[in-house]
């Protein structure tokens, strides 16, 4: 369960009682068009509909707002990654352009310690980030 998304959870839910899209969008007094949201994940219900929406699917608040919270997780996950990532390229650029322009003449001490700071800084970021997992 841990890896379904709340649409998807919507939408098993709904299907296993039989009901419609229309069914339950006039139960939660939506159209059909944002029930098809929902279970696309192209939008979320309004929180104060939650306790409804798990009334009508027949299952806890928790089970739905745990998908929520999983998808929200996942996404974050993604963004670490991803900023890591970007912080290693950040400092690999800051080496080179260290090497490359010392090598030409084109780079003075000040400079060169400035490039050199910056990467080891975001060396120093995704070794932290590391460190709180």
């Amino acid at each position: 369960m841990q890896d379904t998304t709340l649409g998807a959870k919507i939408a098993e839910l709904r299907k296993s009682r039989g009901m419609t899209q229309r069914d339950l969008a006039q139960k939660m007094h939506v159209t059909d068009k944002a029930v098809s949201k929902w279970e696309r994940n192209a939008s979320r219900p309004d929180i104060d509909s939650i306790t409804l929406l798990a009334e009508t699917l027949g299952t806890p608040v928790e089970e739905l707002l745990q998908c929520a919270n999983t998808a929200a997780s996942k996404n974050t996950d993604s963004i670490a990654r991803t900023l890591r990532t970007v912080l290693k390229s950040v400092s690999l650029a800051m080496g080179v352009a260290t090497v490359a322009l010392s090598s030409l003449g084109m780079l003075d001490a000040h400079d060169g310690i400035m490039f050199l700071g910056i990467g080891l800084t975001c060396i120093g970021l995704v070794a932290l980030s590391h460190a709180g997992e």
